[in-house]
């Protein structure tokens, strides 16, 4: 953590003052109440942040200075504030323990109560790059069979490729465009795998490297020399492909397999109450409407919707 400001009050640490790593987090206050054959009911009172702490040393001269000032802080037992990159809270010291080695030598450990988390809510979170490390992989898996030379095997990368390319975002794809994709992967997969058993009888076909033996004509010691060579480069950037396009493959089933989708349950109104609520925008209800198979926008009893995370705005028009 040595690339932050650490401050707690007006105390900077430094150097060695500042430590690796500072857990945070906490738990939900809950009320539980049992019933007979296992029921409960759960009740969230609200945050219960985990106490901040952790341990440094100091180092040079002004060492004993430094340890006794955040000491004097814990006598106090003032609220003060604790910033590091960004995070804000207030706190108050519950225990400051240092252990003197040498004047110029103190450890400490540190023990910070939290009063209040000033620091602003993360209400959403970024997208994975799934675009970037597909497109990554397309080019290196390109380029390995540009080297390899093999034409059944370029054409099928060649489908692939314009596969990838004509989605434009894979986070926001439908899964039968994932699908339309994964094909051609696999058809590449298939055809690398042919090609890895072959190259691997060439290798194990001859007994001797290139099938040097006293009595065969130098023409096809030469031939089969060189059968071995090509076969045994061949090889690494046979499995190099394999497992970039396994690398592509596995990608594509995460994306297919992400919270594209959620389930809420009303008990009435219309769907373009719905949409106002979930997405702050009446006019996405023809997108709730598609995902259920729904043509009127009433609903007039307890219904369970799947809401879109990513929905397409039509204009509030269902597509035909």
């Amino acid at each position: 953590m040595a690339d932050t400001f650490l401050f707690l009050g007006d105390f900077l640490f430094e150097e060695q003052e500042i430590p690796e790593r500072i857990p945070l987090g906490g738990a939900q206050a809950l009320v539980i109440h049992r019933f007979p054959g296992g029921a409960k009911v759960v009740q969230a009172m609200g945050r219960d942040d985990a106490p901040i702490a952790w341990s440094g040393l100091f180092t040079g001269g002004n060492s004993l200075e430094r340890a006794r000032y955040l000491d004097l802080m814990r006598v106090r037992g003032k609220s003060v504030r604790l910033t590091f990159f960004e995070f804000d809270y207030n706190v108050v010291i519950r225990s400051f323990i240092f252990t003197v080695e040498r004047f110029y030598r103190v450890s400490y450990t540190i023990e910070l109560e939290v009063v209040q988390d000033n620091t602003q809510p993360q209400t959403s979170f970024p997208p994975v790059a799934f675009n970037p490390a597909v497109a990554e992989d397309l080019a290196t898996a390109l380029a390995l069979g540009g080297e390899i030379e093999d034409d059944t095997l370029s054409g099928l990368l060649s489908t692939m490729d314009n596969a990838i390319t004509a989605v434009s975002d894979f986070a926001k794809t439908t899964q039968e465009t994932i699908n339309g994709v994964l094909a051609p992967v696999s058809a590449v997969m298939q055809r690398v795998d042919t090609m890895i058993g072959t190259v691997a009888n060439t290798i194990n076909s001859v007994t001797t490297m290139g099938g040097v033996l006293p009595n065969n004509p130098i023409a096809q010691q030469a031939s089969g020399l060189i059968e071995q060579v090509t076969a045994f480069s061949q090889s690494s950037k046979l499995y190099q492909l394999r497992s970039v396009a396994s690398r592509i493959q596995t990608n594509l089933n995460l994306i297919g397999a992400g919270p594209n989708v959620r389930t809420v349950t009303v008990g009435g109104g219309t769907l373009f109450d719905v949409a106002a609520r979930e997405y702050g925008d009446p006019s996405l209800w023809s997108a709730i409407a598609q995902a259920n198979k729904l043509t009127e926008t009433t609903i007039s009893s307890i219904t369970n919707l799947i809401i879109p995370n990513n929905p397409q705005s039509n204009g509030g028009v269902i597509p035909q």
